[in-house]
């Protein structure tokens, strides 16, 4: 996909298509996002549809889509230099820096360099565009071919009918093979570049996607032999792609390693204790202190023991892992559309025919008003308004931005279930939040038949950080209130410690969606944070809902943001970082509105209605398209940066 009318004529085909019940493509991600109903549509359907229109749909698990990406890239890279080749012999046989005789053998030898240009580098617009016009649609694609084959054809024309056609008549003639050369070199370089920049949004997702290991120890007993107990390789163990390994099977992980799949405990050691080992979690939890494991104990994939080994019971494996789970989040919510793409959606379906019919218009006024003597100048002018006009950067403007600021929040644990929540984090005017295992964590081997003679501080502890983090939403003007099933002592006594100065005690799961109601109906904007299934309910009819990703699972299913890490100071991040990519959302469709609004009547020559000598041509419009949207991708990901 080459711009938004790419991703909006996937995404309308799609949703036409009988069985699917919702469609969305995302133009930065080369991914579509859909829920089908099996028994009346198939992958394979899907595919052939979209072949139909110029695109495809890659479904098969075994095909490697970063190979694909890679090989496209290549292919496209090579295009490119060719290209510039070109470009650069047809340059300086035009201008005569090359003399190669007079006029009519240079025209001769530029009508032989553009065709091959034409032909090699850029016949995956004219493939495209031809598929397009056959069902009905256009792209970006569509105006490249259009523009360049005008070019192209009048200059041909030019060079073996000129003299005879024009020259009869005293008109002067011209030949503009270069600016259709020029045009596929600028375009194919604006891609090249578009697509390094794109790729670099991606690169959470990579990190991500490096977690995983390719590997596994596969074990044949779930304890090794005293044989093998005491020595660094272990006799029973073999070494087996993680593809092959089931639901049951026993692994063992050796320091440095990385966990393959999510499982159980069932023999640790390490030189630190002879029953244990000591696992860095921090790539999921965001937690610096290695995790103690002993007999019993969960494990995650991807994560790394810092001292001793352990063997493990494998129980989710491939997509079933934690792990996976969080690269499907995080994919889908990069997927996913902001209200206001739906709206540049809309727009990028319609773009592409008023582009063609301004083209137009403009060809027949400077026609009209000069007659057969202007016709080149409303030739160039036509073709420059085709090019110039570029809905690259408006489709490319809020998705960029998304999965940038979507990708940054889940390398700092914060995983972000869809766009519109991330929209409107940077909205909330009120937190309420759950207080057990929320804002405190409940202290183990408590003996609780005794725990109302304990002090309040020994039956549970403030989560560290939580009293920075309630301190900082509160001075950004959110507020903040806790929720607690708990006596009016204890629930005052953790208010008060967290800093928090509204707060409820003995409170049941349907006064906490209460609450919320009521601060809606007051107009606030509420986010609810809990980590239980008692919180479900308020959870459902928050603004924002947020889990911590320690909580129950059906907590995490109802919530849109998910805290992966016990470190409430994530909670202001996420809403500073939705603020900056809303920003940054606004300032990329600024761009690109302003951006057309001032290059196509430029390029049109309006100036010169008014006898200002000043016109963007076909080859200067080609390097405005090309930097406008490399510009788009390159300050989305200025986000990366921000603090």
């Amino acid at each position: 996909m080459a711009c938004a009318s790419c991703s909006a004529n996937v995404e309308r085909k799609l949703n036409a298509l009988p069985g699917i019940k919702s469609a969305s493509v995302s133009l930065p991600g080369r991914s579509a996002l859909v829920e089908f109903d099996p028994a009346q549509i198939s992958l394979e359907t899907m595919k052939q549809e979209v072949n139909g229109i110029g695109y495809d749909l890659v479904i098969d698990k075994k095909t490697s889509v970063e190979e694909i990406q890679k090989r496209e890239y290549t292919l496209l890279r090579r295009k490119t230099i060719v290209s510039w080749v070109i470009a650069l012999l047809v340059m300086s046989v035009s201008m005569g820096w090359l003399p190669v005789g007079n006029r009519d053998t240079a025209n001769q030898i530029s009508f032989l360099l553009s065709a091959v240009n034409l032909v090699y580098c850029g016949r995956m617009f004219y493939a495209t565009a031809w598929k397009q016009l056959l069902h009905g649609t256009a792209n970006m694609d569509s105006l490249v071919a259009l523009s360049t084959a005008i070019a192209f054809i009048f200059s041909t024309f030019n060079t073996f009918w000129g003299d005879a056609v024009w020259g009869s008549r005293g008109i002067e003639w011209h030949t503009y093979f270069d600016a259709s050369v020029m045009i596929i070199t600028f375009v194919l370089t604006g891609r090249l570049l578009e697509e390094k920049a794109k790729d670099s949004t991606a690169s959470s997702i990579r990190q991500l996607m490096g977690m995983a290991p390719k590997t596994a120890r596969l074990s044949s007993t779930p304890v090794p032999s005293p044989k093998g107990e005491g020595s660094d390789v272990s006799q029973d163990t073999q070494e087996v792609p993680i593809s092959t390994i089931e639901v049951g099977d026993i692994l063992e992980v050796r320091p440095g390693e990385k966990v393959p799949v999510d499982g159980e405990v069932t023999w640790a050691t390490s030189f630190m204790t002879a029953d244990a080992a000591y696992v860095d979690e921090s790539m999921i939890t965001g937690e610096p202190t290695p995790s103690e494991k002993k007999v019993g104990s969960r494990v995650l994939a991807g994560t790394i023991p810092s001292q001793g080994k352990f063997r493990m019971r494998a129980r989710q494996i491939g997509e079933d892992t934690a792990l996976a789970h969080i690269i499907r989040m995080v994919q889908e919510a990069q997927g996913s559309k902001a209200p206001v793409q739906r709206i540049v959606d809309r727009a990028a379906l319609v773009f592409v025919p008023v582009v063609t019919a301004i083209a137009l218009i403009t060809f027949l006024a400077w026609w009209l008003i000069g007659g057969n003597a202007y016709l080149p100048q409303a030739i160039l002018s036509a073709v420059a308004v085709l090019v110039v006009a570029c809905p690259c950067a408006m489709g490319l403007a809020t998705p960029t931005a998304l999965m940038v600021g979507i990708g940054k929040a889940a390398q700092q644990q914060v995983l972000i279930k869809d766009a519109t929540a991330l929209e409107r984090l940077r909205k909330v005017d009120v937190l309420v939040s759950d207080k057990t295992g929320t804002l405190t964590i409940p202290n183990q081997n408590i003996d609780f038949t005794k725990a109302e003679d304990l002090p309040l501080e020994e039956r549970e502890t403030l989560k560290p950080h939580a009293r920075e983090a309630m301190t900082e939403l509160q001075s950004r003007g959110i507020e903040v209130y806790m929720m607690s099933g708990d006596k009016e002592e204890a629930a005052k006594y953790w208010a008060d410690q967290a800093g928090i100065a509204h707060y409820q005690s003995k409170v049941l799961p349907q006064d906490k969606e209460n609450l919320v109601k009521r601060l809606q109906a007051e107009g606030k904007r509420v986010a609810m944070i809990g980590d239980g299934i008692n919180d479900t309910q308020a959870l459902a009819h928050a603004d924002v809902s947020i889990a911590i990703g320690k909580g129950t699972d059906v907590a995490m299913d109802v919530a849109q943001v998910t805290l992966m890490t016990d470190d409430l100071r994530a909670i202001p991040e996420a809403v500073r970082l939705s603020q900056q990519t809303v920003r940054m959302i606004w300032q990329n469709l600024f761009w690109a509105f302003i951006y057309n609004i001032v290059c196509i009547p430029l390029a049109a020559g309006l100036l010169r209605l008014f006898g200002i000598d000043f016109q963007i041509t076909p080859m200067w419009a080609s390097a405005l398209m090309a930097f406008s949207s490399v510009s788009v991708v390159l300050n989305s990901l200025r986000l990366k940066y921000m603090s």
